[in-house]
C-alpha cells in the first residue's frame, strides 16, 4: 500500500461513519462517559486547574491582574461617561428605556430576575413596560438575548429560578416570532450525577449587571425582581379607596421580609399578606449606568461566566452556545474560558455582532470618569483562581481617605486582624488605620456607616428561626464596637477616641394605610376582602395569562385554575359595585400614602386629612426598616465604589459568592467646600453623596410615580444626571459642616426617639436581654407587627409625634442584645457553618 494510502482509506472509512446512528451513538457514550468521570473530581478538587493547558491559562491571568492596579482582571481606563441612579423608581424606568432601544445583544445577570416585574408604575396603565414583555419585543426584533442567573437551593431560598426560565423560555414558543432568541443559564448545578465534586450549596452568584449592544453597561446593586422598586419618600401603604388599578406593588411585589418571606413567587399573583392591615417593607438602593471601555470589561466577565457554566453544566446541550468575544480570539480565547472539545455540542458565537470599532466609546472618550471594574470570582463561580480585587480597592481607597469615609451596605461585617476568625477580610483594618492617622493629625475625619436596623430579613427576632439573622447582627457588632479587637477597639487601643470618627445609622419610614371607613364599609356589603381584590387586580394584569412551568406556550391551565381566575374577577365585581352605595364614587379626601410628609415641603401629618374619626384613623399608622441594599462607598468627594459586594467575607474574599462592582474618579472636579475650606470635588462623587444625604435629611421633594420627565430615570446616552441645584444643594455642600452634621445627628436623635416612643421599634438600646425584649415589645395578638403600640395614645398626639419625623436617619442601636448571648453555638451555627453567616 503507497504511503499514505491507509490514512486516505481510513479517513473516508471515518467520513462515512460519521453520517450513521453508529458514529453518533459512540459520540454519546463518549458524552456519558464525561458526565460519569465527574466524580472523580470528588478526589481532585483542582481538576479545572491540573493540566498544562490550565495551567498555562491561570499563569496568563495571574500576569494580567498583576500588572493592574488591585489585582483586578480589568485595567484603569479613562473618559467613561457614567450616571448614577438612586432607588428603583429612575433606575428600573432608565433600564427600560435603554432595553427597548436594544439593537443586537442583551446580558443579563442576577441573583434573582422576576419576569413579571414592572418597570415602570402604576402598573394598571404600564402593562407593556412588565420585563418579560421588553424582552419579549426585543426578542422579536432580532435581539439575541443571555441571561444568566444563581440556582439557588430550594429548600433555602424562594427566588425560584426555575420559574425564570421557563417563562423567559416560554414567551417565544415555536414557529412564534423570536423563538430562540433567549437563552437562560442558571448556576451553580445541584445535581448529584451529573457535578458530584463541583456543588455548591452555601455560596452564590450574586452580581447584578446588564449589557446591551456592548455599547451601554448598567451595574449596582438592584436585581431585576420583586420588592426593588421604590421612589425616595418609601411608601409603605398601598390601599387605594378610589380603585385598585392605582396600586404599586402587584401580587408579591408587595413584600415585608419581617412579616412574611416571599412564597412560591412562580404564583407571581398571589400575596398572603394583606396590603389592608400591614405596610411593605421599603427598599434603598443605588446603581450606575455608563457608555465608555469599561462596557468591554463588564461584558468580559459576562462572557468569561456563560462560557464557564458551559462548559460546567450545558457542556453537552444543544441549546447552549459557546461565546467568542473580539479581542479575546484565538490565542487568547482561553481568557473567556472558551473552550473546543473534539465534539463539541452547541455553535461558536462571535460577539459583539457588529464590529467593536463602531461603538462610540472606541471611536472617542464619552466622559471624564476615571474608572477599572473589579470583582470577586473563583474556581466555583468562574473557573479562574481567586480574585478579590474588590477587597482590595475598598482597603486601598479608605486608607487613603483624607476627610470622610461613607458607606452604604446591606451588611457589615470585617475583622481587624487575624483574632477574630472566623471574619477575614480586612476592610475594618483599613477603617482602623485611616482613622488612627486621622486623630494622630488632630485632623476632623469621620466614617460614616448606614446599614440596615436588621439584615437578612428576619421574622421575630426572638424565634430560633432567627437564629442566623441574630449571628449575622453579632457579627457585626464585634465588627464594630463590641471587643478590643473590633474597630472601636482597635482605635482606642492606639490613643485616639473612636467615637469621635465612626458613626452608624438605619434608616426607617413611616406611612398610614389609607383602609378608610368608607372602604371598611364596602368590604362589609360586598362579603369580599381587600386582599381578595387585589390578587383579583394582580390576576387582571397579567397580559399574556398564568405561565407555564415549562418551556412550552403558556396556557391558563386546568380547569380548577380557570374557576379560581373567574371566582377572583367576580369577586372583584362585586366590590367594586358596592363603590356607589358607600360613597366611594365621590372624591375621597385621605391620600393614600402619606410617606411624603418626611420630604420637603410635604406637609405635615396633623394636615393630612382622614375620611373617618381620627381615632379609627390611629390603627392604619405604620412603619419599617427602609432597607438598605446597596453597596457603596463615597470618600472624599472623589472617589466611588458601587456594585453588587457586600461589606462581609461573603463578597470580600472572592472565594465564597462572585461579585462585580466598579471604582469610579471623575477628573471633571469643580470648586467646593472641605471643613470650611476650599476644595477640588469630583462631579460625579459630590453630586451623588449630596443627593443620598438630601433624601435621608428630607431635604428633596418626593417623587411622583411617572418618571418619564426625569432626567435622572434616563440612560446616560440620553442626557446627564439632574443635581437638582438649590438652597438644599448648597447646604449639603460640606460634608465636614458643623451645621450639616447637626442636622444630621439631630434628625437621627428625633426620629429615632419617635419610633421608640410611637411603634416600639426594635431593635432598640433599652433591650439588652431577651426578658428587656419581652418587656420592651411583649408577643401578643394585640401588638400587630409595625403598628402603634399604644392604641390609647390620642390622636392628636400621634399625628404631632409624626410631625416631627424629618427624613429617614435613625441611629443604629448599638446597645441592642448586650447583655445576651445573641447566637449560641448548636445545630445552626456552629464551626462548620459559621462562614454562611459572614
Amino acid at each position: 500500500m503507497a504511503p499514505g494510502e491507509d490514512s486516505r482509506m481510513f479517513g473516508g472509512l471515518r467520513d462515512k461513519l460519521k453520517a450513521t446512528n453508529l458514529y453518533d451513538a459512540k459520540v454519546g457514550a463518549i458524552h456519558l462517559k464525561n458526565k460519569v468521570g465527574k466524580f472523580g473530581n470528588l478526589i481532585n478538587p483542582n481538576h479545572r486547574h491540573d493540566e498544562e493547558h490550565e495551567k498555562l491559562t491561570d499563569e496568563k491571568r495571574t500576569r494580567i491582574a498583576e500588572s493592574h492596579r488591585f489585582n483586578s482582571f480589568a485595567p484603569e481606563r479613562d473618559g467613561n461617561k457614567i450616571k448614577w441612579y438612586v432607588d428603583g423608581r429612575d433606575y428600573f424606568h432608565a433600564v427600560s428605556v435603554a432595553l427597548e432601544k436594544a439593537k443586537e445583544t442583551i446580558y443579563i445577570e442576577d441573583w434573582w430576575l422576576s419576569p413579571e416585574l414592572f418597570l415602570r408604575r402604576p402598573p394598571y396603565f404600564n402593562q407593556e413596560w412588565r420585563l418579560d414583555q421588553v424582552l419579549k419585543r426585543r426578542a422579536e426584533a432580532g435581539v439575541k438575548i443571555y441571561v444568566i442567573v444563581y440556582k439557588e437551593v430550594a429548600q433555602a431560598i424562594s427566588c425560584n429560578s426555575a420559574h425564570t426560565k421557563h417563562a423567559l423560555h416560554a414567551l417565544c414558543p415555536e414557529g412564534t416570532p423570536g423563538h430562540g432568541n433567549i437563552t437562560v443559564m442558571r448556576h451553580p448545578d445541584h445535581n448529584v450525577f451529573e457535578n458530584a465534586g463541583d456543588m455548591t450549596f452555601y455560596w452564590a452568584h450574586h452580581e447584578k449587571f446588564i449589557v446591551i449592544d456592548y455599547e451601554m453597561a448598567f451595574i449596582g446593586g438592584l436585581d431585576l425582581c420583586f420588592g426593588r422598586w421604590d421612589n425616595r419618600q418609601h411608601p409603605l401603604a398601598d390601599v387605594h379607596p378610589a380603585g385598585v388599578q392605582n396600586e404599586m406593588f402587584p401580587g408579591q411585589d408587595f413584600n415585608n421580609n419581617r412579616i412574611l418571606d416571599f412564597q412560591t413567587v412562580e404564583d407571581w399573583k398571589s400575596n398572603a399578606l394583606s396590603k389592608a392591615d400591614f405596610g411593605r417593607m421599603p427598599w434603598h438602593d443605588v446603581a450606575m449606568c455608563l457608555v465608555g471601555d469599561c462596557v468591554y470589561d463588564i461584558a468580559e466577565h459576562f462572557v468569561l461566566r456563560w462560557n464557564f457554566v458551559k462548559r460546567d453544566k450545558y457542556k453537552r446541550s444543544e441549546g447552549f452556545d459557546w461565546l467568542t468575544m473580539t479581542g479575546r480570539e484565538g490565542e487568547n480565547e482561553d481568557l473567556v474560558a472558551v473552550q473546543r472539545p473534539k465534539h463539541p455540542v452547541g455553535e461558536y458565537i462571535h460577539h459583539p455582532l457588529s464590529p467593536l470599532e463602531n461603538r462610540s466609546w472606541a471611536q472617542q472618550q464619552q466622559g471624564t470618569v476615571h474608572a477599572q471594574v473589579v470583582r470577586s470570582s473563583c474556581d466555583w463561580s468562574s473557573g479562574i483562581l481567586t480574585e478579590h480585587s474588590i477587597q482590595n480597592a475598598y482597603c486601598e481607597v479608605i486608607r487613603n481617605a483624607e476627610h470622610y469615609v461613607y458607606i452604604e451596605n446591606q451588611f457589615f461585617i470585617t475583622a481587624t486582624g487575624e483574632e477574630q476568625s472566623p471574619i477575614h477580610n480586612t476592610i475594618g483594618r483599613a477603617i482602623v488605620d485611616a482613622c488612627v492617622k486621622a486623630g494622630k493629625a488632630g485632623r476632623k475625619f469621620r466614617v460614616i456607616i448606614v446599614i440596615p436596623a436588621i439584615p437578612g430579613f428576619a421574622g421575630d427576632l426572638r424565634d430560633d428561626a432567627a437564629m442566623g439573622t441574630r449571628a449575622i447582627m453579632d457579627y457585626q457588632f464585634k465588627s464594630i464596637h463590641r471587643g478590643e479587637h473590633s474597630i472601636f477597639g482597635q482605635i482606642k487601643a492606639q490613643g485616639v477616641d473612636p467615637t469621635q470618627h465612626v458613626f452608624v445609622f438605619n434608616l426607617r419610614s413611616y406611612d398610614r394605610l389609607n383602609k378608610s371607613p368608607l372602604m371598611v364599609e364596602q368590604e362589609e356589603k360586598s362579603g369580599v376582602k381587600y386582599q381578595d381584590v387585589q390578587r383579583a387586580q394582580a390576576e387582571e394584569i397579567m397580559a399574556e395569562g398564568v405561565h407555564s412551568t415549562t418551556d412550552q406556550k403558556p396556557t391558563l391551565g386546568d380547569e380548577s385554575e380557570k374557576e379560581e381566575k373567574e371566582r377572583l374577577m367576580e369577586q372583584k365585581r362585586r366590590f367594586e359595585a358596592q363603590r356607589g352605595e358607600v360613597g366611594l364614587d365621590q372624591e375621597t379626601t385621605s391620600t393614600d400614602s402619606i410617606a411624603h410628609t418626611a420630604m420637603l415641603n410635604g406637609g405635615k401629618v396633623s394636615e393630612q386629612k382622614w375620611d373617618g374619626d381620627l381615632e379609627d384613623e390611629k390603627q392604619n399608622f405604620v412603619q419599617e426598616e427602609l432597607y438598605i441594599h446597596g453597596k457603596l462607598l463615597i470618600v472624599d468627594d472623589r472617589i466611588v465604589i458601587c456594585g453588587s459586594s457586600n461589606i462581609n467575607d461573603r463578597s470580600q474574599m472572592g472565594l465564597h459568592d462572585s461579585e462585580l462592582s466598579i471604582v469610579m474618579e471623575d477628573y471633571n472636579t469643580f470648586d467646593s467646600l472641605m471643613d470650611g475650606q476650599p476644595f477640588k470635588a469630583g462631579h460625579h462623587a459630590a453630586t451623588l453623596r449630596r443627593l443620598l444625604w438630601r433624601e435621608h435629611l428630607g431635604l428633596l421633594p418626593a417623587q411622583q410615580l411617572d418618571a418619564s420627565e426625569d432626567p435622572n430615570a434616563q440612560p446616560v446616552d440620553v442626557c446627564p444626571n439632574d443635581i437638582i441645584e438649590g438652597r438644599e444643594y448648597e447646604f449639603v455642600a460640606d460634608p465636614l459642616s458643623d451645621k450639616v452634621w447637626d442636622l444630621w445627628t439631630g434628625n437621627a436623635t428625633t426620629n429615632t426617639q419617635i419610633f421608640r416612643h410611637l411603634f416600639r421599634a426594635d431593635p432598640d438600646d433599652n433591650i439588652k436581654t431577651f426578658d428587656d425584649y419581652e418587656a420592651f415589645l411583649p408577643r401578643h395578638k394585640k401588638f400587630k407587627q409595625g403598628h402603634l403600640h399604644d392604641p390609647f395614645m390620642p390622636a392628636d398626639e400621634v399625628r404631632q409625634k409624626l410631625d416631627q419625623i424629618k427624613g429617614h436617619l435613625v441611629w443604629m442601636q448599638l446597645d441592642f442584645l448586650c447583655d445576651a448571648p445573641m447566637a449560641e453555638k448548636g445545630l445552626q451555627v456552629n464551626a462548620y457553618t459559621e462562614s454562611i453567616y459572614t
